[in-house]
């Protein structure tokens, strides 16, 4: 949730984020009403209480027809204090909805627009070129299955379509990429957590992911719970309606953990193979610490990601997101995008998001601060996938090859492979 300071003292502002978006305004004018409202109701209803709590002390010292008219005046009060009660409660309520469905306020850096609108900040690498090499190179789901590495039939005939299973050499380089990730987190400082993959509510709510989002979330049924899309979901809960120590930020946490999404509106794109799926296996990279120094931890998630590329040997790009693109929660959002030939482009393998202190207004995590910096006032959250393992399987593989469908291991995961150097193929 923004701050409601700033969509009442500076409306503007938030209409020139919304716009940024790609949004309308018209909610902004909208939370402003309710806002006058919840204020006014809120007013109404102390007035009548007020009132109430003077006639309580007056009807003990009153007599006669007086004391008869308070008494009588008591309980018509009663019946307004209710009423005025209610007429709060709904007003909250309306206030609560408008300031929820309002995105966080896109970062000034951020690029305006759309999908395709990102701008890119730097290429590090250079495509491999297979046709100087002599050879047609492959795409993921041909190699795995020469490897004995990948079977989506299986997964499709025991899960159904967009399920896999990894077997062989490719379940050791799922491993190998777990470990490798969270090697590199726990030399960084990161606390290791492994975090559930099924939250309540609040916590899918107080992240954003029950807004714009909502449709591709898995929910059980008859019970109060959901499937994560991302280990941000429990992670940002972890510390929800805590005040934390100050000088103990920034707390950063790499959680592993299953990830599920129904992968709604993405029907006929990225289908064959393991690229988009609705199970995967994450490691990702929380923090929290001061919105004072989130743009500088921004960076530095970024710099975390960009270094497990380089260990995977990979080309890639990064990408400044732009507004429009942004989930609900994100100020700014960076994407490192690998190269992979058989889509003869740039694909997303990781991304670092700032969500400054929308998640935590939501989920009530503050930072005990001097009286000079704010007392006691929300911290800043952000996020940062350091391995998806599929995606990052994709990579290798079609990266990685060979003219004989074998793959060259990265020299960084070769210790989590037993030594192993070449995937080798079992089948033509």
């Amino acid at each position: 949730m923004i701050d409601p300071r700033i969509l009442r003292d500076q409306p503007d502002r938030v209409r020139a984020a919304q716009a940024k978006r790609g949004l309308s305004d018209a909610v902004v004018d909208e939370a402003l009403a309710a806002d006058q409202r919840r204020r006014q109701a809120i007013a109404t209803f102390e007035a009548k209480r007020g009132e109430q709590k003077t006639l309580g002390k007056q009807i003990p010292q009153a007599q006669g027809e007086e004391k008869q008219a308070l008494l009588a005046r008591t309980k018509d009060l009663a019946a307004e204090v209710k009423a005025a009660e209610a007429a709060q409660a709904e007003a909250e309520d309306a206030w609560q909805g408008a300031m929820l469905s309002i995105p966080n306020l896109a970062h000034d850096d951020a690029p305006a627009g759309g999908e395709e609108d990102y701008t890119v900040i730097e290429t590090v690498g250079t495509p491999r070129d297979f046709a100087a090499e002599g050879f047609e190179p492959r795409d993921h789901l041909e190699l795995g299955r020469m490897l004995g590495a990948i079977d989506v039939e299986r997964g499709a005939k025991v899960s159904g379509s967009r399920f896999y299973f990894l077997t062989g050499v490719g379940a050791q380089l799922e491993m190998a990429l777990v470990n490798l990730a969270m090697e590199q987190a726990r030399a960084a400082g990161f606390i290791q957590v492994a975090a559930p993959s099924l939250v309540r509510p609040r916590a899918m709510e107080g992240t954003g992911f029950l807004g714009q989002a909502a449709d591709d979330v898995y929910r059980i049924e008859g019970e109060d719970l959901y499937l994560v899309g991302t280990s941000e979901v429990p992670m940002a809960a972890f510390h929800s309606e805590e005040i934390l120590d100050v000088g103990a930020l920034p707390l950063r946490y790499a959680a592993f953990s299953p990830c599920f999404r129904k992968e709604a509106g993405s029907h006929g794109r990225d289908t064959r193979g393991i690229w988009r799926v609705h199970w995967f296996d994450k490691v990702e990279m929380f923090v929290y610490t001061t919105l004072e120094d989130s743009d500088a931890e921004h960076q530095r998630l970024l710099a975390w990601e960009k270094e497990f590329l380089d260990k995977l040997e990979l080309s890639y790009r990064v990408i400044d997101t732009a507004a429009g693109d942004l989930g609900l929660s994100a100020a700014r959002k960076f994407d490192c995008e690998a190269w992979i030939p058989s889509r003869g482009g740039y694909g997303e393998l990781t991304s670092t998001s700032n969500c400054t202190e929308f998640q935590s207004r939501r989920l009530d995590i503050r930072g005990r601060f001097p009286a000079d910096q704010g007392g006691t006032r929300p911290v800043a959250t952000l996020n940062g996938t350091l391995c998806a393992s599929t995606r990052a399987i994709v990579a290798i593989l079609e990266n990685h090859q060979n003219a004989d469908g074998s793959v060259t291991v990265p020299q960084a995961l070769r210790p989590f492979m037993g030594g192993l150097e070449v995937l080798k193929p079992l089948h033509d």
